[in-house]
């Protein structure tokens, strides 16, 4: 006969946890555990931003592309847009750039991520009586996710908006097809100055605050909807960062194509474009340009880039979390 003390041990959770009959504590994956290290929310962040940008980057080139009065003789559809490049131009030049996103996305998103994540900790302990003593809260509140999510635009921004410039640059620019990354932002720094790489950040950050508070916001009060118990569940993932980034994406498209005037105005052949110091000079030209419409330019290659990269980089960042959680227990 077997002793109380010998009594056949308790079966191990899905994370290989054992759980004695005692103490029944739930764990959920969406928590990091409490000794997560700083690499781990960061590592999560940046493998989400990576995937985020660069699965969808001929889209992105595409957007940049039609936000540029002069390439506005692309197609209307978004396929016929890319076969004409790739038949004009070659199949690589929608890839061009894609090493500044890897390079930008990364360490962007790594603090974009890890300062949202402490953010929403700090502002639920704050304001809430759910104390959390851990680094990341599992709990779901919309309107503190979008602060949180703003908290985290100001910080990736400033560290993102260089990349970004260089990015939309080398997608923009055929005169010099053959420049590398180091070499176009040599190109510009000699050019326009250190000055052009940080021109549009008041307009991304005008854009991006907005972006981000729909973005965190929608996605948590989607994911209570459709995954309110917390599980690791990709498909519901996948679906609550699409619908945030459809909708973050239609409501920021007049900012982006200011945004976007700015980052490329060295290119452009309107002097009221070319000659822009600032958001409200770019908003002025804008409209001379084409009107109401020149805000709505890449609309809808937007909305597809966005749908699928925000649905990819929750999903990726979700997959990251759960795996740092497994693999730290």
């Amino acid at each position: 006969m077997t002793t109380e003390m010998e009594q056949k041990s308790p079966p191990p959770t899905s994370h290989g946890i054992r759980i004695s009959h005692e103490t029944v504590e739930e764990v959920d994956y969406e928590s990091l555990p409490a000794n997560s290290s700083l690499v781990a929310n960061l590592s999560a962040g940046a493998f989400a931003g990576i995937m985020e940008h660069t699965v969808m980057f001929p889209i992105d080139a595409i957007k940049t592309r039609v936000q540029m009065k002069k390439h506005s003789s692309l197609p209307r559809g978004i396929i016929a847009s890319v076969s004409k490049i790739a038949s004009t131009e070659g199949g690589r030049v929608l890839w061009r750039g894609v090493s500044s996103v890897v390079l930008g996305a990364g360490p962007a998103h790594a603090v974009y991520f890890s300062v949202f994540e402490n953010s929403k900790t700090a502002l639920v302990n704050t304001f809430t009586n759910n104390y959390n003593s851990q680094l990341i809260t599992d709990q779901n509140y919309p309107v503190i996710a979008a602060l949180s999510g703003i908290c985290a635009t100001l910080a990736s921004d400033a560290l993102m908006t260089p990349f970004d410039v260089v990015k939309q640059r080398m997608q923009a620019d055929k005169t010099v097809p053959k420049l590398n990354l180091p070499q176009m932002a040599r190109h510009l720094y000699a050019s326009e100055g250190l000055y052009t790489f940080y021109v549009s950040y008041p307009t991304t950050l005008l854009m991006s605050i907005p972006f981000a508070a729909i973005n965190f916001g929608v996605y948590e009060w989607t994911a209570s909807i459709l995954n309110p118990n917390h599980n690791y569940d990709p498909l519901m993932h996948c679906i609550s960062g699409g619908v945030s980034g459809a909708l973050a994406a239609a409501v920021t498209t007049p900012l982006d194509c200011i945004k976007t005037a700015l980052q490329t105005k060295g290119l452009a052949s309107d002097p009221g474009v070319r000659n822009s110091r600032g958001i409200k000079d770019a908003t002025i030209a804008l409209y001379r340009q084409s009107g109401y419409s020149a805000f709505l330019r890449g609309l809808r290659p937007r909305i597809i880039f966005n749908i699928p990269s925000t649905a990819i980089s929750w999903t990726a960042y979700e997959m990251a979390k759960a795996y740092f959680f497994n693999a730290q227990f």
